[in-house]
């Protein structure tokens, strides 16, 4: 089976720098993974892709060796499983605040007899190879999101659930549940203290911990502390703030204006 480069990266003690797709469209997905990012993250939840598109998108990300990954829509067993059988190596699952919901996400993207994965890898084993069933288990990366005041009250029940990789934070959401800003930067005292926390929690558990960034400085100063999963903005993001910086460009290098005729 082909090898999941994010798990070679977080052996080697490494930080896996992640892109976020949030267009609905294979050659913007193709595009992006030819940058050269470790990973890249196609959003069912917030995007405005549906399944169809993601498998293309999916086969886009296959041009390369940028690590496919599928944020799902919600902790639900039909879509975590069509998500695998498409192809992606890695799963980050939204709102995960029990210990019962982290044993769920566990049991369905994993094979018995470790989990209750139904098998039908159509696509998976095209990218994964022959062999995709034998190994699938120890191969796939399960993400859990820590993101809710409740997610917070639970945190080492869930990162004591085995068999579950990493967890995801979403600094927006997670903010709002905490009365703060929905902000992915700059947080809050209080959401920045809970994120220091989960984070503080992961290590202790040997549990990876991915957070969503909104400038690569920040994502910087997360790898520093110990975050071993950054996401750096989004393609739709990264398109505007490139155009913004084109126009902003052309206007101040304009010429003036000439000076209107008097008409004499």
């Amino acid at each position: 089976m082909r090898d999941n480069k994010l798990r070679q990266i977080w052996k080697a003690g490494g930080a896996a720098v992640n892109g976020w797709l949030a267009i609905p469209d294979s050659f913007s997905a193709e595009v992006m993974a030819h940058q050269g990012w470790d990973t890249l993250t196609i959003d069912l939840q917030h995007g405005v892709v549906d399944y169809q598109r993601m498998v293309t998108m999916l086969q886009a990300i296959s041009t390369t060796e940028t690590v496919p990954v599928v944020r799902v829509p919600w902790l639900e067993p039909g879509i975590l499983m069509k998500t695998l059988d498409a192809g992606a190596y890695g799963v980050i699952c939204p709102m995960v605040n029990t210990r019962e919901d982290a044993q769920k996400l566990v049991a369905w993207t994993h094979y018995a007899p470790r989990g209750t994965r139904s098998f039908g890898p159509v696509r998976a084993l095209l990218y994964g190879g022959a062999d995709y069933p034998q190994h699938a288990n120890d191969t796939i990366v399960t993400f859990a999101m820590i993101e809710t005041a409740q997610a917070l009250d639970n945190l080492d029940d869930i990162l004591s659930v085995e068999g579950l990789d990493a967890i995801y934070i979403g600094p927006s959401d997670l903010s709002l549940a905490l009365g703060c800003t929905p902000v992915f930067d700059d947080l809050d005292p209080k959401a920045a203290e809970a994120v220091d926390h989960i984070l503080a929690r992961a290590k202790a558990h040997g549990v990876v911990a991915g957070i969503h960034n909104g400038t690569p400085e920040s994502a910087l100063k997360r790898i520093a502390k110990g975050f071993q999963f950054v996401t750096v903005s989004s393609d739709a993001r990264l398109m505007a703030a490139g155009a913004q910086q084109v126009r902003r460009t052309m206007r101040a290098s304009a010429a003036p204006a000439p000076a209107a005729s008097s008409g004499y």
